[in-house]
């Protein structure tokens, strides 16, 4: 590629060498796959969980815990915070009973979909 340069008001006609960069293909591909039946792969795993489980609705890490083991709660009453992004959110019971088992602690960092807290 032949350029014309002016350095200090002196024209300079240059011939550049440009090297063609390689190109990189993404190793993961995400999106729908258009109408094609092809699986893809997934790392991501979630702990089993009874019927009875409060499970978490996105990744984040409890913040607090506002219920003990054995607590009577109503639909409603907020149970714990999960925190993502600096953003908190609060998990609240989805009907009246008692806390049968609490599966997360203060500060554990917890997948979506992950059980928190089983109902009795």
């Amino acid at each position: 590629m032949k350029l014309k340069v002016t350095v200090n008001g002196i024209p300079y006609d240059i011939e550049v060498e440009v090297e063609e960069a390689e190109r990189v293909s993404p190793s993961i591909v995400i999106g729908g796959g258009g109408g094609m039946n092809t699986p893809v792969a997934s790392t991501a795993s979630v702990q089993a969980t009874s019927a009875n489980a409060v499970t978490a609705p996105l990744s984040g890490s409890v913040a607090r815990i506002l219920v003990e083991e054995g607590a009577a709660i109503e639909a409603g009453q907020v149970l714990l915070v999960l925190e993502a992004m600096k953003m908190e959110t609060e998990i609240t019971a989805p009907g009246d009973g008692t806390v049968a088992r609490i599966l997360v602690s203060q500060g554990d960092a917890v997948a979506g979909g992950e059980a928190l807290i089983e109902l009795g």
